[in-house]
């Protein structure tokens, strides 16, 4: 009796990644790592084709993909060649606004991811703020008032006091994400039509009164705070857009 045939095992296709994408892969890793430190030099690049032995035309292109991820800063002429970037919090701004504008995020999401992050961190400023924090606090507090009918100098100051805040609350994460939001949910809005003399007092009252809870290190005011504040710009704004002026309302106390 013939023996079963038995069915041939299959394999699938199989991706073999670029040598390109191999070497910005280890390059990638090393600077992750902490082996290759802020504004070390990469080999020039016929070391790199040496040592590799991979083609110059592979080693450009490597050095091109970590150039675009803002991995390396290519630096022409003498004295120059590829050096390492590590990212930041203003990579990460970066990033994220290219995000928002690349996927045309709404407005209206844009103000939820605020309302839903901001209040975090004046609790974070609240725990974590420092004397020069303070400062930086009352230094755009001081502008935004003194801004007087100046609306884009108001507006000016506003982004700083509320980048302030994020940043005494010390999470690098949070301060990137705030900064790209702040910048997009501006850009956004009709401000020169929203921010008239009643909003501008009240927006200025609000701060004062978020600031206070920082200073004296009371998160949950400064949380509770500031969730009232974000959530009533994020109101007055859609409102401002379906019907023209409105005012904010007035924060109130504790």
């Amino acid at each position: 009796m013939q023996a079963p045939v038995r069915p041939r095992p299959r394999f699938e296709p199989l991706t073999v990644p670029k040598a390109s994408d191999v070497l910005a892969a280890e390059v990638r890793e090393r600077i992750f790592s902490g082996e290759l430190a802020e504004g070390t030099a990469l080999p020039p690049e016929r070391q790199l084709v040496e040592q590799t032995g991979l083609s110059r035309a592979t080693v450009r292109e490597a050095l091109r993909i970590l150039e675009v991820e803002n991995l390396v800063q290519i630096k022409p002429g003498r004295g120059g060649g590829a050096f390492v970037h590590r990212p930041d919090r203003d990579s990460l701004a970066n990033t994220v606004q290219l995000v928002i504008r690349g996927q045309q995020i709404r407005l209206e999401a844009l103000h939820q991811t605020r309302e839903a992050i901001e209040p975090t961190c004046a609790a974070l400023a609240a725990r974590y703020r420092t004397d020069a924090d303070l400062a930086d606090l009352d230094a755009a507090h001081a502008d935004l008032v003194g801004a007087g009918a100046d609306i884009p100098g108001f507006l000016r100051a506003n982004i700083r006091w509320h980048n302030a805040v994020a940043r005494a609350g010390d999470n690098e994460l949070l301060i990137g994400f705030m900064s790209a939001l702040s910048q997009s949910i501006y850009a956004a809005t009709d401000l020169e039509q929203l921010m008239d003399v009643q909003t501008r007092e009240l927006t200025a009252r609000a701060h004062a009164r978020i600031t206070e809870a920082i200073r004296d290190g009371d998160e949950a005011a400064a949380m509770r705070r500031m969730t009232r504040h974000v959530c009533g710009f994020a109101r007055v704004a859609a409102a401002v857009d379906e019907r023209g002026r409105v005012g904010l309302s007035d924060p109130g106390q504790d």
